[in-house]
């Protein structure tokens, strides 16, 4: 497998009993990607469903398991956007892999449903999607074809595939034919007496079933044609002794006839296609090869996102360092600036300043430019494209971001005890090549605490050189810092007490509480109507 691919647990598990999830998030994967409380705040969910056009379950599951796992070194990244400008710029390619994806689309459910169906037989009633009528003969063809063709489709995009991160994801589906599972799935198999075989495991001396995957045998149907024609032939007064009987003829044979097809169907379910499909459950080669299907739905999901984005892209340039940055120009949020050409972009540059103070009144945007931020570090660092006119960005080891999480305090500790150990997490992990957001500190203690250790803890992610944006409202924590020469200030737009969703320079010395509050019908003058019982108490 090539350096380019991470070692993480394949998304075809050996011991699964269903088809992967396309959502998942492993429980134990080392520790590696984005941790679940920085999966939520940024909104992994809602940023994988706007970029989404995987056209098969392997893909989407793929796509949305490198945005939980991005690769963090320079050489992956850059080989990943390589096969994304590749894509977009190669039609030839593009069409090629189109039909691949559309060919393996049709055919991927029979795929999983000969991994994991309970084929019920001819009489059987099924009451559930993993149960299936029938003796599992088409969900055997349809789904060894599915995986058949994708090494066909392989060989023939390799021909026109230029990029090395591509090739070598081609290069893991063609190492298919290799295997001994293509070799089963290609045919013949052999049903001896102690198990299934190729033609080339199987001695001449070894007595064998041919199993075709079909009621229909021919083999068998012709030899006791030519048995029965020979009896009559040579055995004398058989032909008169079956005409004298012949009344009896729907007795006797009638239910042989029908014994036929539960007998020869239990037979190849039960000892050709459930040994197969148990094999091919546990295969690496078989795994392998759906991870590369995954990964060449992912990066075609990857360069169409441009078509479906409806606001200007670009691929950003990928830099190296000691340091992370992150410089963008007219960039926009992939989820609420989604087919919103009205959605108003920002500029920003962070690269010689080490931390970034966004302050400004509630519901003006600050939340908004955060997540963007991190959203657009993961969209580049995974290889693709970017809603922004311009972009730059450095390959973060780490993304975190942090927000209160009210709802899970810790035992004896409360508010700032909780919140006080995420950001500890949080500093211990990160380096100098990390992107840090974090949605206001030290809350839940008093203004004096608060402002002391948001400094300490700001000072210290600046000593480690860090990218590390803090939203706060805390003015008094800027003005110390920036006294300090630490940091680059900016405040979100308000005109007439209304918000222009642009990030300014500046520092904001206002909250625009009282606007709020009379928003929400509960200023003063509301919670007074309240108390006083008047007609308008329940204004808002």
């Amino acid at each position: 497998m090539s350096l380019f691919f991470s070692a993480l647990p394949p998304l075809l598990q050996a011991d699964a009993k269903a088809a992967p999830a396309i959502k998942s998030r492993p429980a134990n994967d080392g520790g590696r990607g984005l941790d679940a409380a920085t999966a939520d705040a940024m909104e992994v969910d809602k940023l994988f469903d706007s970029i989404n056009q995987a056209r098969t379950r392997i893909g989407q599951a793929s796509l949305y398991r490198t945005l939980l796992h991005p690769p963090t070194t320079l050489e992956t990244a850059r080989a990943r956007q390589a096969a994304v400008a590749e894509l977009s710029a190669n039609p030839d390619l593009r069409d090629r892999l189109s039909h691949l994806l559309d060919q393996a689309a049709s055919r991927e459910n029979h795929f999983y449903d000969l991994l994991y169906a309970q084929f019920m037989g001819a009489i059987g009633n099924p009451s559930h999607p993993l149960e299936i009528a029938g003796y599992g003969y088409e969900s055997y063809i349809e789904g060894t074809r599915f995986l058949l063709d994708l090494v066909k489709g392989a060989e023939d995009l390799a021909a026109v595939a230029g990029s090395e991160y591509l090739q070598a994801v081609l290069a893991d589906l063609r190492g298919f034919k290799a295997s001994r599972a293509w070799q089963l799935m290609q045919g013949p198999v052999y049903r001896t007496e102690k198990r299934v075989c190729t033609a080339a495991e199987k001695s001449r001396l070894t007595p064998a079933v041919r199993f075709r995957p079909g009621l229909f045998k021919p083999t068998w149907l012709l030899t006791g044609a030519i048995l029965l024609m020979l009896a009559v032939e040579f055995v004398p007064g058989l032909l008169a002794i079956a005409q004298s009987v012949s009344s009896l003829f729907g007795l006797f044979v009638l239910p042989l006839a029908l014994l036929y097809i539960p007998l020869v169907g239990s037979f190849d379910r039960d000892a050709c296609i459930h040994p197969l499909r148990d094999f091919y459950k546990t295969s690496p080669e078989v795994a392998q090869a759906l991870e590369a299907l995954g990964r060449l739905d992912e990066l075609s999901s990857l360069a169409r996102y441009p078509e479906h984005a409806g606001v200007t892209t670009c691929l950003p340039e990928l830099t190296g360092g000691e340091t992370h940055s992150l410089v963008v120009a007219g960039v926009r949020n992939p989820v609420l600036g989604q087919q919103n050409p009205d959605y108003v972009p920002n500029d920003i540059e962070l690269k010689t300043q080490r931390v970034v103070l966004l302050t400004g009144p509630n519901s003006g945007g600050k939340t908004a430019f955060a997540k963007t931020l991190a959203q657009v570090q993961l969209l580049g660092q995974i290889g693709g494209y970017v809603p922004a006119k311009q972009a730059a960005l450095g390959v973060a080891d780490h993304i975190f971001y942090q927000i209160p999480e009210i709802s899970h305090l810790a035992d004896g500790e409360g508010r700032f005890g909780t919140e006080l150990r995420r950001t500890k997490e949080i500093f211990v992990k990160a380096t100098a090549r990390s992107l840090v957001l974090m949605d206001e500190l030290s809350e839940g203690t008093t203004h004096e605490e608060k402002i002391e250790i948001s400094l300490s803890i700001l000072e210290g992610f600046h000593q480690k050189g860090n990218t590390t944006l803090l939203i706060t409202h805390n003015h008094e924590l800027v003005d110390r810092l920036l006294a300090q020469n630490k940091g680059l200030a900016r405040q979100v737009e308000f005109r007439d007490e209304q918000p222009t969703y642009r990030v300014i320079e500046g520092i904001s010395r206002v909250s625009h509480a009282e606007r709020v509050a009379k928003k929400i019908g509960f200023s003063r003058e509301d919670i007074a109507r309240y108390l006083s019982g008047g007609p308008n108490r329940g204004r808002g």
